[in-house]
């Protein structure tokens, strides 16, 4: 069986033979910071998508404002043209970025991840990907049978109760879980509070918070779970956390952390920052918009 191919590196690799392909003087005018930006190659990083590349703009009128707006964003802007036509450099990390989105939509949590933070698996009703797609309400509910395992395994009432989903984007669980939860535990330890069993949903949407909830009567629940991925980002992970949470659940009632990920909110801070949360929905007995923080 034919191992799948790494886009990534795939990308990297050729990113890497064309440079070797440029001349050497044009290899020395990039050292000095002196050749034309719009014909310059720079390799695509580990993260391309979170990468911090300079402007392609050749002769730009006001060099430095341009190279602070570029520094302010993630977003696509000077990457420059040649003709009519987006250059090499520039059409390869779109299609890359645009690869990785797609990859984590369709991809799967390792085994190995899951072991890793002693996850065992439960699925809700979404059946495969596409139907996971086109219907949303299937990722809400559990199957019976997870439904009988989580009775089966799991503490009953807990204060805390962790669950992991990969949602929308298998890389965000991938790429943020292990900084995440450690410093999630470290956290709830350091707040004073206590947790249940933790498990790992496939096939998950937000809501699906509230069936668990109605099966294991947790006081406080969070989610973490990937988020839709993007050209910029295709592993950001977001914390939902709601008090007491039940079937028929305002969306308002919900409080969410978003964009965890290398490039936006640190995956270190967040993890500590989900347990003062927490601790303030106990204090409060409250979530969502009704949360005072």
């Amino acid at each position: 069986m034919k191992q799948p191919i790494d886009l990534q590196e795939l990308t990297d690799r050729i990113m890497r033979e064309l440079q070797d392909r440029l001349p050497q003087r044009q290899v020395h005018q990039q050292q000095r910071g002196a050749a034309d930006p719009g014909e310059a190659f720079v390799a695509v990083t580990e993260s391309s998508t979170e990468a911090d590349t300079p402007p392609m703009v050749p002769n730009p009128h006001a060099p430095e404002l341009l190279e602070e707006w570029c520094a302010s964003t993630p977003a696509r802007i000077g990457v420059w043209r040649a003709g009519t036509r987006p250059l090499t450099r520039a059409m390869l990390k779109f299609r890359c970025d645009h690869a990785a989105a797609v990859d984590s939509v369709y991809g799967e949590v390792t085994p190995e991840t899951l072991d890793r933070y002693g996850l065992f698996t439960v699925e809700t009703q979404y059946g495969n990907i596409e139907n996971y797609l086109k219907r949303p309400d299937m990722g809400r509910v559990l199957t019976d049978r997870s439904a009988e395992r989580l009775l089966q395994e799991c503490r009953r009432k807990p204060q805390v109760q962790i669950v992991v989903s990969d949602g929308l984007s298998a890389n965000a669980i991938e790429r943020n879980l292990p900084d995440v939860y450690p410093a999630l535990l470290d956290s709830l330890q350091a707040n004073g509070l206590n947790y249940g069993t933790p498990f790992f949903v496939k096939g998950g949407r937000v809501a699906v918070m509230d069936h668990i909830g109605e099966l294991l009567q947790p006081e406080v629940l969070v989610l973490l779970i990937g988020e839709r991925p993007g050209l910029v980002s295709s592993s950001s992970m977001s914390a939902y956390m709601c008090y007491r949470p039940r079937k028929g659940m305002m969306e308002s009632d919900r409080t969410v952390l978003s964009n965890i990920h290398p490039g936006g909110t640190p995956p270190v801070e967040a993890g500590a920052h989900i347990g003062t949360l927490l601790r303030s929905m106990l204090e409060q007995r409250a979530s969502g918009v009704k949360l005072v923080v």
